[in-house]
């Protein structure tokens, strides 16, 4: 259990915004059109001249792409329901039970940078309610602009046209805490007691371009920050582990070794054993569910390889909600 707050802080009624990536409303093709044109539309995901992207994210991609992805989408929907949207909404109702119950008087809404549930309708709740202060933790470890920026990005967008604006804290990225590194190697751990050790283990993030990290982005420090404090605290040697960069697109040179090209070489090399950990997502997905588990599993499989695990993202399990109640615990006085 939490710490209950200082008895010399203020309790202020706090709202507090868990914020997603985003998924289509369903696995069809208008909804998978949606998506992909609000994803693909942001200049923090895609640099490129806008009147050229325009037409190739128009007349290119959202004419043929969808289509592609129906069946991917498909295979993960359970229940009717997208699995990163579902286990947020968990995510953040056992966050604010964790909260309550060691007396901080918070709200927590689920929301999404693209789709839904979306910022402004939470921020609408949020006003409804009276509550000025809300702080926004965007479910993304490791920092990138691609991701927590272009959360920020949705965040200033629900609240330019908005008159009374609450105070805001936002918090950056979380991937040095403690209890991050601690919840990452607990589930290899209990991963490792149910279905036993493989030989390697491969953490997939996902990549972006080179360019954006010689731009100055950090999440490549990130990133390896974090594989770094996991193997540390699993006391693996260097034969045992290796980092890869999965879900790229397009031609340009993205942050390398690529997770497809990593299996299909590991496969080929007779690796008899592979557990594979996805730290950069805080919830399962589309880019787990199906390109981890589903599609890179047969790479591995087809070139050769045997004996392959994907372990789950952290998802509602209890040190995850531990680890974000007491990020934002950190940041509510």
């Amino acid at each position: 259990m939490m710490d209950a707050p200082k008895k010399t802080a203020k309790r202020v009624p706090t709202a507090v915004l868990l914020l997603n990536l985003g998924t289509p409303d369903a696995p069809t093709k208008p909804a998978i059109r949606r998506y992909l044109k609000a994803f693909l539309s942001d200049p923090r995901v895609v640099e490129a001249p806008r009147l050229l992207w325009w037409l190739v994210l128009n007349l290119v991609i959202l004419r043929f792409r969808p289509a592609k992805l129906v069946t991917n989408y498909q295979k993960i929907w359970t229940g009717g329901e997208s699995p990163i949207r579902r286990i947020t909404e968990q995510q953040a109702a056992k966050v604010q039970a964790h909260l309550q119950s060691a007396g901080y008087p918070v709200t927590v809404y689920p929301a999404m940078t693209y789709g839904a549930p979306d910022i402004d309708t939470a921020l609408d709740k949020i006003a409804s309610e009276g509550i000025e202060r809300v702080v926004v933790l965007p479910l993304f470890p490791q920092y990138s602009a691609t991701t927590t920026a272009a959360a920020w990005d949705a965040l200033h967008r629900a609240t330019c046209h908005r008159r009374n604006l609450p105070e805001f804290r936002f918090i950056k990225r979380y991937h040095r805490h403690p209890l991050y590194t601690e919840a990452l190697a607990q589930s290899v751990l209990d991963h490792w007691l149910s279905t036993g050790r493989q030989g390697k283990l491969l953490f997939s993030f996902h990549g972006i371009p080179k360019a954006y990290i010689e731009k100055g982005d950090p999440y490549l420090q990130d990133c390896q920050e974090t594989v770094q404090a996991v193997v540390t605290q699993l006391g693996l040697s260097e034969e045992e582990w290796l980092v890869s960069f999965q879900s790229r697109v397009g031609r340009e040179e993205w942050l390398t070794p690529y997770t497809d090209e990593t299996m299909k070489k590991l496969g080929q090399q007779g690796v008899k054993g592979l557990d594979v950990i996805c730290p950069g997502f805080s919830a399962d997905c589309l880019e787990t569910l199906e390109e981890i588990d589903e599609e890179n599993r047969e790479n591995f499989v087809r070139a050769g390889g045997s004996d392959y695990h994907y372990i789950p993202a952290l998802n509602d399990n209890e040190a995850h909600i531990q680890l974000l109640a007491t990020v934002v615990a950190e940041h509510l006085y």
